[in-house]
């Protein structure tokens, strides 16, 4: 189990990986604050390798167990298979917790950390989230565009600016050379300009008639305020995602919301209820079906251990779907969980009376066999 967590965990954890060193490397982000936001998203993930590792666990033991005649041994003894799952069912309890924790508190606040961090990354390293050559309009009133940006010094080459925040003198601003110097002390982010003009066109009010002249200003240096400060209260003011929202905020929000987005808070709510039963399900699928008779051996028990794990999730997502999208009950989400558990019990006692049900694996047998043809001949039908 341990080592399927650290294994799948670190799959998942692969695709952000490459972009959080991609950070390091290409933007200068300290170490430390890839760190902080490499530790934030982890319970996300935690989420969904828990229950799978644990399933692979028990798969994996029990079919060696049986591979091993060590079953015939037990049951020899006296020992039946109830007596067996006994002791996996306890063990699945910690990873309910674990999940639970995970699902109910870790990831939310998880959530809310990698965000912040991210809008500290952008506040001390202010160039990180512009592009160049794009129209980048991250701040209010204000459009900016670098025809080349340095990664590293966060130099600009070739910048135009269309500046709207006072709607009395919209400016145009052309410069050859431009860097964002920030001061997070005060809350201040520069934009320190070189070599360039400013294009401006001021609305007067005079005697209640309106003029407007056209001015046309040089510069060899020139400093952008793009107000920090501001930006910074509109990132705490900003609407929270739902996955962002602590249980009791969820529940309160609930109480509070429309009917359209009160379907979404419920779907989240019973979301986090059901996903910490997923590994009480997984034991009573593991142990029927781990010590079913596998001609691939260890291999199709992990292979059978994915299937059953996919199934599961995608269950879920549709259910999950129907929730959000198509109006039905919140409590459609638990079907999946209530099949997997009729279905486990029905497993377990099929096994225990020596009668299993090799229907599962005929059925994952003859999909893999699918890919695998379709793998083979190259995409081709």
């Amino acid at each position: 189990m341990l080592l399927g967590l650290v294994v799948f965990t670190f799959v998942l954890l692969l695709g952000r990986l490459l972009n959080l060193v991609e950070l390091v490397i290409n933007k200068g982000i300290p170490l430390l604050d890839i760190a902080r936001l490499f530790l934030s998203i982890l319970p996300t993930f935690l989420v969904l390798t828990i229950p799978l590792a644990f399933l692979l666990g028990v798969m994996l033991g029990f079919g060696r167990l049986s591979a091993d005649r060590e079953i015939l041994a037990l049951k020899s003894s006296g020992i039946s298979l109830y007596q067996m799952a006994r002791p996996i069912l306890l063990l699945s309890l910690p990873a309910c917790l674990l999940t639970a924790a995970m699902t109910l508190y870790l990831r939310p606040a998880s959530e809310t950390f990698f965000r912040q961090q991210l809008f500290d990354i952008a506040a001390s390293h202010a160039s990180v989230g512009l592009q160049s050559q794009v129209f980048n309009d991250e701040f209010d009133g204000l459009v900016l565009y670098a025809n080349q940006i340095d990664d590293r010094s966060g130099t600009m080459r070739q910048v135009f600016i269309s500046d709207e925040r006072d709607s009395s003198a919209p400016t145009i601003i052309m410069a050859d050379k431009g860097r964002l110097v920030s001061d997070s002390l005060n809350q201040k982010l520069l934009l320190r300009l070189e070599e360039g003009t400013m294009h401006r066109q001021p609305q007067n009010k005079a005697n209640g008639t309106e003029t407007s002249t056209y001015q046309v200003l040089g510069f060899s240096k020139y400093d952008v305020n793009l107000d920090l400060e501001k930006q910074s209260s509109a990132a705490k003011k900003r609407r929270r995602k739902n996955k962002e929202l602590s249980l009791t905020e969820l529940r309160s929000s609930i109480e509070t919301a429309s009917t359209e987005k009160r379907q979404d808070l419920l779907a989240e709510l019973h979301t986090r209820m059901v996903l910490p039963a997923a590994p009480l399900l997984f034991a009573l699928l593991g142990v029927p079906l781990g010590i079913q008779p596998h001609r691939s051996g260890r291999g199709g028990n992990f292979a059978l251990a994915l299937g059953v794990f996919l199934c599961y999730y995608l269950l879920l997502s549709f259910a999950d779907t129907l929730v959000a999208d198509a109006g039905w009950p919140a409590a459609t989400l638990w079907i999946p969980n209530l099949c997997f558990l009729l279905s486990g019990l029905y497993l377990l006692y099929r096994a225990a009376i020596e009668r299993p049900v090799t229907i599962f694996e005929r059925t994952f047998g003859a999909l893999f066999g699918i890919f695998r043809g379709f793998f083979r001949r190259g995409g081709q039908p």
